[in-house]
C-alpha cells in the first residue's frame, strides 16, 4: 500500500464493520427465533430448515459468531490503529483509534444490527443462514476446537456443556401463550383454549352435580310415582336406586321409556331391566382424564364417589364440555336463577351456587382451592350457622346472610369491595 493513499486501509475498515454488523445481527436473530414457529416453518421454508439444523448444535453455532465477530472486530482495531497513526501520529493514535472506534462499532455494527435483528429475527436468521451455514462447514476444526477447550473450562465451573435447554411449557406459560395470541385469535377461540388449559387443574368434583340436587328413581316408591317421574323429568338420564342414593343399581335412560310403555306391564323389575349399568367414578379424577375416560368408555353420565364409596354427585360430558365452550343448554329445572344482580352493584347469591359459577357469572376471583359453594364459603368463614343473620368481608368482597335454616346458609348478599373503591375513585 501506498502510505500516502490510505483508500485501502479505509475499504477495508468498512468491510470489516459490515461483518461485524453481520455477525452481531445473527447471533441476535438466532438466539430471538421462536422455536414453536420455527418448527412450523420448516415445512414450507428452506430458511427455517437451514436455521433449524444451525440451532441443532448451539454451542458450534455461537462458536462460529463470537470467533467472526471478534476476529473481524480486533482487525477493524488494528487498521483504525494504522489509519489514526497516518492521521495523528502515534502519540495520539491509540486514544483516537479507540474513541472512535468504539463509537462507530456501537452504532453501525451492534446496536443498529441487534435492534433490527431483535425486530426482524426470522428475516434476518433466514438470509444469515446462507453465510453461516458454508462458513460453519468451512471453519468446523476450529469451531470444535474451541468449544472443546470451552466445555472443559465449563465443567470446571460445575456445569453440564451437554445439557439442552428446556423448551417445553407447561400449562401456565401455555395461557400466557395465548394471550400473547390475542391479535390472531378470536375472543371465543381465546376462551375455550384457556377453558382447555384450565381443565387439568380441576377435578370433578368441581362441576358435579351436587347430591342434594340429584333426583332419581327409587324403587321403593309406587309404580305410579316411578312413571310420572319418567314422564315428567327433563332430564335425559336418572340414577335408579333403592332406598338410598348410595344404593345405585343403574342409570334410565329416557330414551328406554317407550320400551318400558309397550311392555306387558310396567313393573320395578321391568325399569331395573331398561336400565343401564351405572358407571362410577372418584371425585379426585381430573376433567382432561375424565374427558379420556368418556370416550373410552363410550359412556356420557358418570355417578361420583368419594373415598369412602358414598355418592357425591353426577357428572356428564356436557358438563365438562361446557366448562370449554361456555353454557349451552339450559336446565328449566331452576325455578329462579342462582345469581342475580342487584341494581346497587351487589349480588343476590343462592347458597347452592358454586364458587366457579359465581366467578363466571359475576367476573370475581373468588379462590376456588377451598369450598366449593357459597354455603361453604359462609359457613367456613363463621365457623358455625348463625343464629340470626350477620356480615363478614374476606379476600375484598363483603357477604351478609338473608335466609338461614338449621342446616345451611340458604341466601347470601355480596359485593365486590374493589368495585365500590374503583366507583369512589371515579
Amino acid at each position: 500500500m501506498d502510505g500516502s493513499n490510505p483508500l485501502i486501509l479505509w475499504l477495508a475498515l468498512f468491510f470489516l464493520l459490515i461483518l461485524s454488523a453481520f455477525f452481531s445481527g445473527s447471533e441476535t436473530s438466532m438466539m430471538s427465533l421462536n422455536p414453536y414457529r420455527l418448527r412450523h416453518q420448516r415445512r414450507k421454508s428452506s430458511g427455517a430448515r437451514r436455521a433449524a439444523k444451525l440451532l441443532h448444535m448451539p454451542d458450534r453455532l455461537i462458536g462460529l459468531i463470537l470467533i467472526g465477530n471478534n476476529a473481524v472486530n480486533i482487525l477493524a482495531a488494528i487498521i483504525a490503529n494504522m489509519l489514526a497513526i497516518y492521521y495523528v501520529g502515534e502519540a495520539a493514535a491509540p486514544w483516537v483509534a479507540t474513541a472512535s472506534l468504539t463509537i462507530t462499532v456501537l452504532i453501525f455494527s451492534e446496536v443498529t444490527p441487534k435492534t433490527i435483528a431483535a425486530q426482524n429475527p426470522e428475516w434476518f436468521a433466514f438470509k444469515a443462514s446462507h453465510i453461516l451455514k458454508p462458513l460453519l462447514q468451512l471453519l468446523n476444526p476450529l469451531v470444535w476446537s474451541i468449544n472443546k477447550l470451552t466445555n472443559t473450562f465449563i465443567i470446571l465451573l460445575g456445569f453440564d456443556p451437554r445439557k439442552n435447554r428446556d423448551d417445553s411449557l407447561d400449562s401456565e406459560e401455555l395461557k400466557s401463550l395465548v394471550d400473547i395470541s390475542g391479535h390472531k385469535l378470536s375472543d371465543s377461540n381465546q376462551g375455550m383454549l384457556r377453558a382447555i388449559l384450565d381443565l387439568d387443574n380441576m377435578t370433578v368434583e368441581d362441576i358435579m352435580i351436587p347430591r342434594n340436587e340429584v333426583t332419581g328413581l327409587n324403587l321403593e316408591d309406587d309404580i305410579d310415582v316411578l312413571m310420572e317421574q319418567i314422564l315428567s323429568c327433563e332430564y335425559t338420564r336418572q340414577p335408579v336406586f333403592k332406598g338410598d342414593i348410595n344404593n345405585i343399581i343403574g342409570i334410565f335412560h329416557v330414551r328406554k321409556a317407550n320400551h318400558l310403555l309397550r311392555s306387558d306391564r310396567v313393573t320395578h323389575k321391568a325399569i331395573k331391566r331398561f336400565s343401564d349399568e351405572a358407571y362410577f367414578i372418584p371425585e379426585t379424577t381430573k376433567l382432561t382424564t375424565q374427558l379420556v375416560n368418556f370416550k373410552k368408555m363410550r359412556s356420557r353420565f358418570a355417578v361420583v364417589v368419594d373415598e369412602y364409596g358414598e355418592v357425591q354427585g353426577l357428572v356428564t360430558l356436557e358438563d365438562i364440555l361446557e366448562e370449554i365452550v361456555g353454557d349451552f343448554t339450559t336446565n328449566t329445572a331452576d325455578k329462579t336463577e342462582e345469581i342475580q344482580a342487584n341494581g346497587d352493584g351487589s349480588y343476590r347469591i343462592d347458597g347452592t351456587a358454586t364458587i366457579r359459577e359465581i366467578n363466571k357469572a359475576t367476573g370475581w376471583d373468588l379462590p376456588l382451592d377451598g369450598p366449593k359453594t357459597m354455603n361453604g364459603l359462609v359457613l367456613e368463614q363463621l365457623e358455625s350457622i348463625p343464629d340470626g343473620n350477620v356480615s363478614f368481608a374476606t379476600n375484598h368482597y363483603r357477604f351478609e346472610t338473608v335466609e338461614i335454616n338449621e342446616t345451611k346458609i340458604k341466601t347470601v348478599s355480596a359485593l365486590s369491595l374493589r368495585a365500590v373503591e374503583a366507583t369512589s375513585d371515579a
